[in-house]
């Protein structure tokens, strides 16, 4: 049966026409139905502490504890449901009474609050379990049609992952449908971020009246389904960011895994080796060196030397060499001092008329135009 905007399905017992009774409530069905109600209300003030809290840092001993505890309720509430089959996908969102419809919410809280827990040794199986709370709440409000959305599967496929994780080998065409598929996922986040504006604003307006007692079972009604609903929003964004955490964690541990080596087998400790020359003694080692390239015994100079006393090559074919240490412009103005020396007249006048004409012309001298 299609519920309306504000949640409440036409028929009702008190509405004036012919429905299906509505249930007792878990209060009349059990003895134990104000326990069940303070456990759930303490598991979530719990949670409500550790989302708003103050605490630097979600690691903290006492936002641990508040997360243990709150888990402990929840966690003894969801049995005390489930021992009393107070939900089953074959009625109608009509047939649970007013007061029950806040049970719903249990496995989304078990959900949020596992997310707290900062154990990183077990931060994928918290993961898995937060995912599974939220895929059995989302399934649960699908049974009692309470919202049109998409059910993710049950468990993250590793196939799925491994596509996210690698490039699509099909190039631009192939790529088409995943650009077409992030645009959609992107304009579903808009509408849900909508929705959850306007459920805080309408959630914010009827707090006041529900929780002073105020409200009728209408208002009341209205009132858990809106909470419902916003929460599956919530199940459905955190959904998404545990499959991308857990795509993340498991190939980090898949780059960790070390290269163990074959069972029963250690790398055995060898004496550093000495240090060896190719031959056999020091004898045929000054014959025929010691294998490699040796240090040169004489210069290029010498060896010239050597070579015009043995008469093989004549004085006039060794080079001049330049002496270590002087450089072109040094060496050229040793030729032109020895030059002057010589009484070169030709030269000698031009280094005269050189240092006359940069007497009476400075330095930048003629440069009109600013160039240079």
């Amino acid at each position: 049966m299609a519920v309306g905007r504000a949640g409440v399905a036409p028929g009702r017992p008190g509405s004036g026409s012919s429905a299906v009774p509505s249930r007792p409530s878990m209060a009349e069905r059990a003895g134990g139905g104000p326990r069940l109600a303070e456990l759930l209300a303490a598991g979530r003030r719990l949670w409500e502490e550790v989302e708003t809290g103050t605490e630097p840092s979600s690691g903290a001993p006492a936002v641990q504890d508040k997360v243990r505890q709150g888990l402990d309720a929840l966690q003894q509430a969801a049995a005390m449901v489930a021992q009393l089959d107070l939900f089953s996908e074959n009625e109608e969102l009509e047939e649970i009474a007013s007061a029950d419809l806040k049970y719903l919410l249990l496995p989304a809280l078990l959900g949020a609050l596992t997310l707290k827990q900062v154990d990183l040794s077990r931060r994928l199986e918290h993961l898995e379990s937060a995912r599974a709370h939220f895929w059995r709440f989302l399934k649960l409000c699908r049974s009692y049609r309470l919202g049109s959305f998409h059910l993710p599967p049950a468990a993250a496929s590793p196939s799925a992952e491994e596509d996210a994780g690698t490039p699509s080998p099909g190039g631009p065409a192939a790529a088409q449908p995943s650009l077409v598929a992030m645009a959609s996922s992107r304009q579903a986040k808009i509408e849900r971020y909508k929705q959850k504006k306007e459920l805080d604003n309408r959630l914010a307006s009827m707090r006041t009246f529900v929780e002073s007692g105020q409200a009728d079972e209408d208002q009341i009604r209205e009132f858990y389904i809106l909470q419902i609903q916003k929460w599956i929003n919530t199940s459905l964004e955190e959904i998404e960011s545990i499959d991308q955490e857990m795509v993340i964690l498991r190939s980090r541990g898949t780059a960790k895994q070390p290269s163990a080596p074959p069972h029963g087998t250690s790398r055995q400790v060898r004496a550093p080796l000495k240090p060896f020359i190719l031959t056999r003694d020091a004898a045929q080692a000054k014959v025929f060196g010691a294998g490699y390239p040796g240090l040169p015994t004489m210069t290029v100079d010498d060896w010239y030397e050597q070579r015009r006393r043995q008469g093989v090559v004549s004085g006039q074919s060794v080079p001049q060499r330049t002496p270590a240490g002087i450089t072109d412009e040094e060496l050229q103005k040793q030729q032109q001092e020895k030059k002057e020396e010589e009484d070169d007249e030709e030269a000698l006048q031009k280094a005269r008329n050189w240092d006359d004409w940069k007497d009476t012309h400075p330095r930048g001298y003629g440069n009109r135009q600013n160039v240079g």
